[in-house]
């Protein structure tokens, strides 16, 4: 009856640990796209709730398959907002909405150029960068009508929705090092330069 006494009272612990470690077996066969799918926000948005307080501490099982891990990732939001870098050369015309510049401050010469010889000289300095025979910084220091002409016509980095439709359009579009065509906005012709 002494040797039995020990067993009674440890079986409840057995039992016990048993019962954790099945619990967290089962924890850890969680599929991760559905523990996603059952924690989406309130509204619909793709990207998952915070886990509930029971689960915080609780690492995420490692996965074998290739293809639910880019599942999961591709349901987290974004960590950075997309920008790019980019420079441009504005030639303004008489359709532009503000016809001055710092070249042309009573805009004079803005008001008596179309639109098609603004384009026209666009093209042409466009053309001198591509062949290499000026550098695009130092032709939008001298020709552009916008003040960023001071900084080799550098905007610096922008995400979406900071420029003109076409603009931005034409900038996301491009690959680093890219030189646009002639855009048109509602500041003029520009051509752009994608720098980052």
């Amino acid at each position: 009856q002494a040797q039995l006494q020990p067993k009674t009272q440890t079986h409840p612990k057995a039992f016990l640990l048993l019962r954790v470690a099945t619990q967290h077996a089962k924890i850890g066969s969680e599929s991760p796209a559905a523990d996603g799918a059952a924690r989406k926000r309130p509204g619909g948005g793709d990207a998952p709730a915070p886990a509930p307080a029971d689960k915080r501490r609780r690492p995420e099982p490692p996965s074998s398959s290739g293809s639910r891990d880019r599942h999961h990732q591709a349901r987290r939001p974004p960590l950075a907002e997309e920008k790019v870098r980019a420079s441009h050369i504005l030639i303004k015309h008489e359709g532009s909405r503000r016809k001055a510049s710092w070249r042309d401050p009573e805009g004079v010469a803005i008001s008596a150029t179309t639109r098609d010889d603004a384009a026209d000289l666009a093209r042409a300095l466009r053309d001198q960068i591509v062949s290499g025979e000026r550098k695009f910084e130092d032709i939008a220091a001298e020709n552009s009508d916008c003040n960023s002409a001071k900084r080799g016509g550098d905007l610096g980095s922008f995400g979406r929705g900071k420029m003109q439709k076409a603009f931005e359009k034409a900038a996301f579009a491009l690959k680093v090092g890219e030189i646009s065509d002639v855009i048109d906005t509602e500041s003029g012709v520009h051509i752009i330069k994608r720098t980052g």
